[in-house]
């Protein structure tokens, strides 16, 4: 079995403490040089994960934006992008989503009910891989070390950050901290009890 990678979380706080709130909308809690930062941990690390929920509420790209990081990762014998990671339970995915047709290359993972059906919606778009009856992360990460991945950045959302520190799988976090409080607004939190949450962090 391969050595497991590093797992290191990101993301963004509130100042009273929530990462995000009840809206359809993107909820923006970084300025200019959280982005940067960002931008440069994807640039250190093999892979970036992110939640279902999260790719088809915010349908990022995740991407090296940096040309300058992008070239420096090629001198290194790397890929210019990190491998772009989901997880799935019901394999309800949207082709069409800018993750597929940004970056490098893209791995799926889902439990054997699923796989099927994620294997004809994407096509050549992915790699699929199953974890067996159900959603594993420490059997997600064993595979990943398989793969080669030595360090992962996981970006979220809350539900799938929770699952990694429930399951003790989180070796570090880097937490921005925004000025601006959800208090006002509906909202949820980070700090759910995971048993509530664990549904919906690969939906």
């Amino acid at each position: 079995m391969g050595t497991r990678p590093y797992v290191l979380l990101s993301c963004a706080m509130s100042i009273d403490g929530f990462i995000d709130d009840t809206t359809a909308e993107r909820l923006l809690l970084s300025n200019d040089a959280d982005f940067d930062r960002v931008d440069q941990v994807r640039a250190e690390c093999d892979a970036i994960l992110i939640g279902a929920v999260t790719l088809r509420r915010d349908n990022p790209r995740l991407l090296v934006k940096s040309p300058e990081r992008r070239a420096e990762r090629e001198a290194r014998g790397l890929p210019p992008y990190p491998l772009k990671v989901t997880l799935t339970a019901s394999g309800d995915l949207d082709p069409g989503l800018k993750f597929w047709h940004h970056g490098g290359d893209k791995l799926v993972y889902v439990p054997d009910s699923a796989a099927g059906k994620v294997r004809d919606r994407l096509g050549d778009l992915a790699k699929v891989a199953s974890l067996g009856a159900e959603l594993d992360f420490a059997a997600l990460l064993d595979d990943l070390g398989e793969r080669g991945i030595r360090r992962l950045m996981v970006e979220g959302g809350g539900s799938v950050h929770t699952q990694f520190l429930a399951a003790g799988l989180a070796d570090e976090i880097q937490l921005a901290v925004a000025r601006s409080s959800l208090v006002t607004r509906r909202r949820r939190s980070s700090l759910t009890p995971p048993s509530s949450r664990t549904a919906r962090a690969a939906a």
